[in-house]
C-alpha cells in the first residue's frame, strides 16, 4: 500500500511538471492604478489554489479543534459521573448555648463521717 501512495504522488509530480514545462506562459494581470503584472502561468494557478486552499483549511482545522475539545469535555464529565463518589459525612450538631464555664464539673467536697479520723 505505501507503494502505492509513493507511485500515486511520483506520478501528479510529474503531471504538474510537465504542465509547469509547457505552459510556461507570461500572463499579464490588470491591477489597480493602471498597473500591470507579468505572471507566469503555473504561479498564477498555484496562488489561485492556495487562496481557495487555506481559507477552507484553516476552517476544517477549527472546526475538528472545537470538536475536540468537546470530545474531551464530555469525556471527562461521563468519567467523573462513573467515578463512585464516598458518601458524605454527617457532623452532629454542637450544642453552643452552654457557657464553657458551666461545662466543668462542680467539684465535690468529700464527706466527713463522724468518728473516722478525728
Amino acid at each position: 500500500m505505501q507503494f502505492l501512495k509513493i507511485l500515486f504522488w511520483c506520478l501528479l509530480a510529474f503531471i504538474a511538471a510537465v504542465f509547469t514545462i509547457s505552459n510556461w506562459n507570461a500572463v499579464q494581470i490588470q491591477l489597480w492604478g493602471g498597473l500591470i503584472a507579468d505572471v507566469n502561468l503555473p504561479l498564477l494557478l498555484f496562488v489561485t489554489f492556495l487562496i481557495g486552499f487555506v481559507p477552507t483549511m484553516l476552517y476544517n482545522h477549527a472546526i475538528r479543534w472545537r470538536l475536540r475539545q468537546r470530545l474531551s469535555t464530555c469525556e471527562r464529565e461521563l468519567t467523573e459521573l462513573r467515578t463512585p463518589r464516598p458518601e458524605p459525612v454527617v457532623a452532629t450538631p454542637v450544642d453552643l448555648s452552654v457557657s464553657p464555664s458551666t461545662t466543668t464539673p462542680p467539684i465535690v467536697q468529700p464527706s466527713v463521717t463522724p468518728g473516722i479520723g478525728q
